[in-house]
C-alpha cells in the first residue's frame, strides 16, 4: 500500500504547528526547510499509524511528492535518513515533453544514483494526442540510462557535425532503434539476455571506428571526404566493410545474425 503525502494537500495543523516549533528554535530553519521535515514527518506518521492498525510494515511503501526538482531530492533525502520504509520516487506536475522528461530525469536520477528510492513513476502533462504510456518509456529510459535496468538494447549515435555528409547515419540509427523496439516482445522470450545488447552507428571515422568497438555490434559510415565504405565492427573487431546502395539493409541482417548467433545460443543450451 503507497502511503503518499502531497505538498499541494500537506495537513495544514502539522504544518502550523512545526513552524510555531521552529519559531522557538535557537537556529530556526527557513520556511522551506520546515516544509521539507512536515512533508517527512507527515508520511511517517501516516505510515506508523497504518501499521498500528494491523498493516504489515514490508506492506507499506512511502512517497512525498512535490514539484522542485532540488525541493524533491532534499526531502527524499531527508526521508531516507528517517526511515526504511521502501520509498516510492516521483516529481509531481513534473510538466510537458522535454521540459518534464528533463525535470523528472535529472530528479529521479540523482536520488537513485545515491540508492533513494525502490519504485518510479513518472508524470508528465501528455500533448494533445499523445498517449500516456510516454511516462512509462520515460521511466525505463532512466532505469537504463542509471545501468540499473535493461529492458531493451541501447543503440549508440553520434550527433552529426562537419564531418557528416548526409543524414544516412541519423536514419540507419533510428531504423536500427525502432526495429530493435518493435522485436523486443518477441526475441524478449526467444533470446534471453538481448536487452543487453549494444549498437553503434556513427556517421565518421573520427570516432566511429572507436565508439564501434566499445559496443557489440557497430558501423561506422563515412563521411565528408571518406571513401564509401562502412566498416562494421563485432566484439571489438573489425569484421568487414560494407559497400554500395544497400549499408543499411545489409547492416540489419547482420545485427539480426548476431542476436541470433549470441543470444540463441543460450536458448538452446537449455
Amino acid at each position: 500500500v503507497r502511503i503518499g503525502v502531497n505538498w499541494g494537500s500537506l495537513d495544514q495543523e502539522l504544518l502550523a504547528q512545526m513552524m510555531d516549533e521552529n519559531a522557538h528554535r535557537a537556529a530556526p530553519w527557513d520556511a522551506k526547510q520546515v516544509m521539507y521535515q512536515a512533508l517527512v514527518q507527515s508520511a511517517l506518521q501516516s505510515a506508523d499509524w497504518a501499521a498500528e492498525m494491523g498493516l504489515k510494515r514490508d506492506n507499506i511503501i512511502i512517497s512525498c511528492k512535490v514539484s522542485g526538482v532540488q525541493d524533491l531530492i532534499s526531502v527524499y533525502q531527508a526521508l531516507a535518513q528517517r526511515c526504511d520504509y521502501p520509498l516510492h520516487l516521483g516529481l509531481t506536475e513534473a510538466g510537458m515533453g522535454t521540459k518534464g522528461t528533463v525535470a523528472s530525469a535529472v530528479a529521479l536520477g540523482q536520488l537513485l544514483q545515491q540508492g533513494i528510492g525502490d519504485t518510479i513513476r513518472v508524470s508528465l502533462t501528455p500533448q494533445p494526442g499523445e498517449a500516456r504510456t510516454q511516462e512509462v518509456v520515460v521511466a525505463l529510459e532512466i532505469l537504463q540510462a542509471l545501468g540499473l535496468r535493461n529492458f531493451n538494447p541501447s543503440v549508440t549515435a553520434c550527433p552529426g557535425c562537419g564531418r557528416t555528409t548526409s543524414t544516412t547515419f541519423q536514419e540507419l540509427a533510428k531504423q536500427i532503434d525502432d526495429h530493435l523496439r518493435a522485436m523486443m516482445p518477441v526475441w524478449k522470450a526467444k533470446f534471453p539476455g538481448v536487452e543487453n545488447l549494444k549498437v553503434a552507428v556513427m556517421g565518421c571515422i573520427v570516432n566511429g571506428p572507436g565508439e564501434s568497438k566499445h559496443a557489440d555490434i557497430g558501423i561506422s559510415l563515412p563521411g565528408t571526404g571518406e571513401a564509401p565504405a562502412a566498416p562494421v565492427f563485432i566484439d571489438g573487431q573489425k569484421a568487414m566493410t560494407l559497400r554500395g546502395e544497400g549499408i543499411a539493409q545489409e547492416f540489419h541482417r547482420i545485427v539480426e545474425g548476431y542476436i541470433e548467433r549470441r543470444f540463441g545460443a543460450a536458448t538452446s543450451a537449455h
